[in-house]
């Protein structure tokens, strides 16, 4: 049970003052919704940190003031300028001084009775907000305060700025957060006293407090006390999940699974290629695990391309060798067709019976399928999410293996482990993970790593393009599909964006439309999985020869005669996605390359991101990379799949305390393995805060 002074916190947002029923959907959309009540929760406020200060200290005199800075300017009302007559778009102006120079307020889409009313000709005021210079005068446009000498009393001389989301304004949310801290109670100290001496933190309520209220700049610093202290927070309610998770699974007991390895010797037998080093060695790792007594919990990581599918398949026939089946997850439908036209061949030439679960198998078409499954007579079952369903029942489920983990939460890898008795459990991914996250998103498992590429796989020449040679790109595809080739051309979005200056997949299809006819098509996620299908067939068998796309294609998609890879505005676009996405080429025998257009000007994070793609196809080099330029949330791809990132941890700054953090939440369950004692009791209220529910469901079950 969750302790019964953390109920304010976990109540919606909607209970803090001024928090109505349309504020508390924005609030949603901005913190992501809490998955059981739909309604954001006070404690994800609390996780939403400033993410920057503005400092409202600086009172110069007008001369005195810096275009390109905020001010606070203490002026006199001169005289209103409407905008004139039938102009609705030009500026309202007002003229105001001190007695150092002349200042013009700047309102756009104006409200005159508010404006006349907050200004009248004549009155003193306190203007605070941007200066900037314009035709050789000084503005401020829209200020964000205008008060007068009591009101400036009152005014946040230092002032939090949020991330915001369409409809929500920084005050609005810094209103809210103020009230939420307010709610905040007192609660025991879960960090060990000569550990927060040593680093000169303060207590959890203190520091939560200094970052959202910061009485100076440095106070709200990532690196400064009361943030690292949060940070470090973060870290060991993580490391005490993993480690919680992970004693649940090993205590649970394993089974031994051998073979005789004949199912796997005629599936070897029919490759059409021979297995790396790194392959075997793999697989022999993994038989090891199985034939081990303690459940299997192996994390499979390897490169695109660097044959995981196989290694999975030989996985999976050892335990069929051993009596019992396997279950392959994926978290796309179209990555779990792929799997299953890679495997099914090459399963049903060793004798094993292979089916694909998805959501759209329904009614008469899944009823057998889910029947093979319960008499165990299907020996592997392929599918999404909906293989860990209700209803969906194994007749004895020896192996998982889940495809792309950190798309799916420790709760759906649980829920899939309990559908047999002491479940194996193998997870792939293809992007490259650099250490430190691997102890922070898969600190429960063992690690291998596939470090060679299957022969025969060709390196990809990658060249950077600006987007304004975009037609001498359209008449090289144009050379290339008349030569044969299949070519892959993603964009950001599905459909036009008022609000972004970039192509959509729809306009970029409708614009190559009338150079290739019916020979391009164009597939992205808001399209059903039967019309994704249906172009993705098409693009297999080769009558379409330009696929347009959105990242959809990112992952798993296998077509070996597509050689070229167009990524338009890869500027958006992090390193992982790019490296998945030119991984989706130079498959086959034939030359394949990689155009990256960007629009300029490019920043300095976006120009060192296309730079390491052209000088390497280093997969970990590129993770690495990533997670130095971007932060960890982004190298798994977490933002895109909805799995929470850290919230208060910056890679690029905290991850130097994860070991420190991993050996303080092993001890801590070593001491008192169900968190029962003092500390104990503390580190419960700790893994609740940070929203890791399914621990504590763990600890409490035994």
């Amino acid at each position: 049970m969750r302790p019964s002074d953390l109920n304010a916190l976990f109540a919606p947002v909607s209970s803090l003052p001024g928090v109505g029923p349309r504020l508390s959907k924005l609030f949603a959309r901005l913190l992501g919704a809490d998955e059981e009540n739909g309604e954001a929760l006070v404690v994800d406020l609390l996780w939403h940190l400033p993410a920057g200060l503005v400092d409202r200290r600086e009172r110069p005199t007008i001369d005195r003031a810096v275009p390109g800075t905020i001010a606070t300017l203490n002026v006199v009302v001169d005289r209103h300028r409407p905008s004139p007559p039938g102009r609705s778009r030009a500026p309202y102006r007002v003229q105001c001084h001190d007695e150092t120079g002349e200042l013009t307020l700047v309102f756009f889409h104006a409200n005159a009775k508010w404006i006349e009313s907050q200004l009248p000709v004549g009155a003193v005021r306190w203007v605070s907000g941007r200066l900037e210079e314009f035709g050789g005068a000084l503005q401020i446009v829209h200020p964000d305060h205008i008060v007068d000498q009591d009101g400036f009393a009152r005014l946040p001389l230092l002032e939090p700025i949020y991330a915001q989301t369409a409809g929500l304004g920084g005050r609005t949310i810094a209103k809210a957060a103020a009230a939420a801290i307010e709610v905040v109670p007192s609660v025991a100290e879960w960090q060990d006293p000569d550990w927060l001496k040593r680093n000169g933190w303060t207590g959890f309520k203190h520091a939560l407090e200094t970052v959202h209220r910061p009485a100076e700049p440095a106070e709200m610093a990532e690196d400064g006390p009361s943030w690292k202290r949060l940070a470090y927070d973060e870290l060991l309610a993580g490391q005490l999940a993993l480690t919680i998770v992970r004693s649940r699974l090993k205590r649970a007991g394993g089974i031994t699974r051998t073979g005789d390895g004949a199912i796997r010797g005629r599936i070897v037998g029919a490759l059409a290629f021979s297995l790396t080093m790194s392959q075997m060695a793999a697989v022999d790792e993994i038989l090891s695990d199985l034939a081990d007594p303690t459940r299997m919990l192996r994390l499979l990581q390897g490169d695109v391309g660097s044959g995981k599918t196989v290694v999975g398949l030989l996985a999976m026939a050892a335990v069929a060798e051993s009596g019992a089946q396997s279950a392959l997850m994926a978290p796309t439908e179209l990555l779990a067709r792929q799997h299953f036209r890679t495997i099914a061949p090459l399963a049903e030439a060793a004798g094993l019976k292979v089916a694909i679960l998805t959501g759209r198998e329904q009614g008469k078409e899944r009823a057998p399928i889910l029947a093979g499954v319960a008499d165990g007579s299907t020996d592997i079952l392929v599918g999404t999410h909906a293989l860990f369903q209700a209803g969906v029942d194994f007749s004895d489920l020896g192996l998982a293996v889940v495809d792309e983990q950190h798309r799916f939460g420790v709760h759906q890898r649980l829920s899939l482990a309990a559908k047999g008795k002491a479940v194996d459990m193998l997870v792939m991914t293809a992007t490259p993970i650099p250490r430190t996250l691997l102890l922070t998103h898969f600190g429960d498992m063992d690690v291998t790593r596939l470090t060679e590429k299957p022969a025969g796989r060709r390196p990809i020449a990658t060249r950077v393009l600006p987007i304004e040679r975009l037609s001498d790109v359209v008449a090289a595809v144009r050379r290339a599909v008349d030569e044969g080739a299949q070519v892959y051309w993603v964009c950001p979005l599905v459909e036009e964006s008022e609000e972004l200056d970039v192509i959509s997949a729809e306009e970029r299809f409708a614009a190559l439309k009338p150079a290739f006819g019916d020979a391009v098509a164009v597939i992205h996620g808001r399209m059903s999985g039967a019309e994704k299908d249906k172009v993705m067939r098409r693009f297999i068998e080769g009558a379409v020869r330009v696929l347009v796309a959105t990242t959809v294609i990112e992952v798993g998609v296998d077509v070996p005669d597509a050689t070229v890879m167009i990524i338009e505005h890869a500027e958006r676009f992090g390193l992982a996605q790019l490296h998945q996405l030119r991984g989706r080429v130079g498959r086959g025998q034939a030359e394949s390359s990689c155009l990256l257009l960007y629009k300029g000007p490019l920043g300095e994070t976006g120009r060192s991101r296309l730079e390491i793609m052209r000088e390497t196809e280093d997969g970990f080099r590129i993770a690495e990379e990533d997670l130095r330029l971007r932060g960890g949330g982004e190298v798994l791809g977490t933002r895109q799949s909805g799995m929470p990132e850290f919230r208060v941890v910056r890679t690029g700054v905290h991850l130097d305390m994860l070991e420190a953090a991993r050996d303080d939440a092993r001890l801590a369950l070593e001491r008192d393995p169900r968190l029962h004692g003092e500390r104990g009791k503390a580190l419960r209220t700790l893994l609740y805060l940070f929203r890791k529910d399914a621990a504590m469901r763990l600890i409490e079950a035994g």
